[in-house]
């Protein structure tokens, strides 16, 4: 293709991205009009089908800075991903295709949700990883399934960010070759120039993490053109770093911060136009001849995919075809649930649930942030990554969840990260993402309570569990034993569309004594009842047990009570009010018992034991005792 062509192609894009923002009132006209001329030569680059989104072996592309919106849409638009000039006209209004930030599920084609500066760098390296843990079940030396790349736009936001830092450490230490991140080196952040805040060298810092670097001018096509096609072939991962102008092309704002997130003006659109050679007087306007190139990926697409499929059919890949399927089509019939008689922490039940599941679905895997013998969750002789399932992460918490939330959305794979509960401040953010955008990722936080014990207030949680509930679609799981631990994942194995927690002990939690009277399935269930209770006990995890022993306790005063456990509050609110009524009966008094703030109790209880304070230092019965978790303690504040 021409650099004539491709410079009309490029200067489409800016214009439709200046003039969805212009239209809208709001948006980011800078970058999208600084990385065109990139977009257009990695539309050539790109090994994707527009008429299946979700093809296993297609190229993916990431966009770290998801404010870039301007880009994006205009390019699903360009390429045939169902957006509608109309669609790129109603850019940030309500229950428009064409939302402020991309949207994985609401907009075709937008490969995972981005916009909190660094996660899609994260998700770039987890879709690298996903790609490399399937081609190594599925690949042979003779015939590759699956041989894609994944590209990844990202600015100096992104870089700045830890979480970065993280995941590209991950990448390079894995010798990622198939994943190439594209640096829209453009020096400008919302304050100013970049070198307000940063002073560092890049390049170095890249290649001291095992990466391959390059260099572009990010307006040359030919240099464009020639570091990804180096790219593509090199043996680690590469960052190209492309020394780009923000907002090129708009003339008087060209280079300036200003231009970074807000409308650039009708004025200036219509100059840049004219000085380009556009109608000044057209919006929303492209040229048959762009339209028809950038459309060709259809075409494209469609007959790589297919082409694709065929080598599927042929003799040499029948036994890798076979292992691909059962990646895709998981039977959870086939696991083979543990049994548990005597007490036991639930970080060891888990663990043990875990190994289970693992060994019965090809396409279970996951790791720790360099915790595993602590959280319990290696998975014994299944190997380490990328040909087994054992994910190193190192201690790299919020890189780790955010990776995970990619290997998720790669298509077959279900998999786990691990780490301290209290440390899960540090991967909220990706946690937060998982939720909204509908990730089935499975976080196990063990170490649930002042039951760390003598590792001390540092590492033990109190707010966690507020903090979890309060998170939409997410549901957070603390079992009081084995058995509803089992029932736990039962349920979030089946929940396709939402990550769960699983909250676990450190210490030993006894088997619950009562048969089960209800239901785990439903978040909560009646354990324990009194014919003509007037007073109902609810709690989770260890505090189970506590409410069962302060039964006893009233019991012996001649008070009848209830005791309701609630493994998953988040899935226990979401039952009818007739379920709920039936085992908090409205007439009880009503306490809930729980080593953490529990200030979402008060939705049922007139009383919350709980914590008040953070905790301290001292072995964990010493602890429950000092801040009240003791049958004499809540018996005497229940009287």
């Amino acid at each position: 293709m021409s650099n004539k062509m491709r410079q009309k192609m490029a200067d489409s894009i800016r214009f439709l991205a200046a003039d969805m923002v212009q239209r809208a009132n709001s948006g980011h006209p800078g970058a999208p009009m600084g990385l065109s001329d990139i977009a257009v030569v990695l539309s050539e680059h790109l090994n994707h089908n527009p008429k299946n989104p979700s093809w296993l072996n297609r190229d993916r592309l990431v966009f770290s800075g998801g404010h870039a919106t301007g880009l994006i849409y205009s390019l699903y638009y360009l390429w045939g991903y169902g957006l509608t000039i109309d669609d790129l006209k109603n850019f940030r209004q309500l229950g428009s295709k064409t939302p402020g930030h991309p949207e994985y599920g609401h907009t075709e084609g937008v490969e995972i949700t981005t916009g909190p500066l660094g996660q899609g760098v994260a998700n770039a390296v987890g879709f690298a990883m996903a790609s490399k843990f399937v081609g190594a079940q599925v690949n042979s030396d003779t015939a590759k399934v699956i041989d894609h790349k994944v590209y990844c736009l990202c600015g100096d936001g992104d870089l700045e960010e830890g979480l970065s830092y993280e995941a590209c450490s991950i990448a390079g230490h894995n010798k990622l070759d198939n994943l190439i991140l594209i640096y829209d080196s453009n020096r400008i952040t919302i304050e100013g120039s970049t070198d307000l805040s940063i002073s560092e060298n890049i390049r170095l810092r890249f290649e001291s993490q095992n990466w391959s670097v390059l260099e572009c001018d990010g307006h040359d096509f030919d240099e464009i053109e020639s570091v990804i096609t180096t790219a593509k072939s090199n043996s680690k991962p590469t960052l190209i770093i492309a020394h780009t102008i923000i907002a090129k092309g708009a003339l008087s704002l060209e280079g300036s911060h200003h231009s970074h997130g807000a409308p650039l003006g009708a004025d200036v659109i219509a100059t840049s136009k004219a000085a380009a050679g556009f109608d000044s007087t057209k919006t929303f306007h492209v040229d048959a001849d762009v339209f028809e190139r950038f459309r060709c990926a259809v075409e494209k697409g469609d007959l790589a995919e297919r082409e694709w499929i065929h080598s599927l059919k042929t003799l040499p890949l029948m036994e890798q075809n076979e292992a691909l399927a059962a990646l895709q089509n998981p039977d959870f019939s086939r696991i083979v649930w543990p049994s548990f008689d005597k007490a036991d922490a639930t970080r060891n039940t888990n663990g043990k649930i875990l190994n289970a599941i693992a060994r019965a679905l090809p396409n279970f895997l996951g790791g720790s942030a360099d915790l595993s013998p602590s959280n319990k969750t290696e998975l014994i002789d299944m190997g380490a990554y990328p040909k087994g399932k054992n994910i190193h992460f190192g201690i790299r918490e919020h890189a780790m969840a955010s990776i995970t939330n990619a290997i998720a959305l790669y298509g077959p794979l279900m998999p786990f990260s691990a780490t301290f509960f209290v440390f899960s401040d540090y991967l909220k953010p990706a946690a937060r993402i998982a939720a909204l955008t509908g990730i089935q990722q499975f976080f196990i936080w063990t170490h649930d309570s002042i039951g760390v014990g003598e590792d001390g207030p540092t590492h033990q949680p109190i707010e966690h569990l507020s903090q979890f509930r309060a998170l939409p679609n997410f549901y957070v799981w603390r079992p009081a034993d084995g058995a509803e631990n089992i029932v736990a994942w039962q349920v979030a194995l089946q929940m396709s569309k939402s990550p769960s927690a699983f909250v676990c002990s450190r210490q030993n939690l006894s088997v619950l004594p009562c048969a089960l009277k209800g239901s785990a399935s439903r978040g909560g269930y009646l354990l324990a009842s009194d014919e003509g209770s007037t007073i109902t006990l609810m709690a989770s995890g260890s505090e189970v047990e506590l409410a069962l022993n302060t039964k006893d306790a009233l019991n012996a005063k001649g008070i009848k009570a209830d005791v309701v456990s609630v493994p998953c509050y988040d899935l226990f609110i979401e039952q009818d009010k007739e379920y709920i009524d039936s085992i908090i009966k409205p007439q009880n008094k009503k306490v809930a018992i729980e080593a953490a703030r529990g200030l979402e109790w008060y939705r049922f209880a007139d009383e919350v034991i709980g914590m008040d304070t953070f905790g301290a230092s001292a072995p964990a019965d010493k602890l429950f005792e000092k801040f009240g978790f003791s049958v004499e303690s809540v018996l005497s504040k229940i009287i």
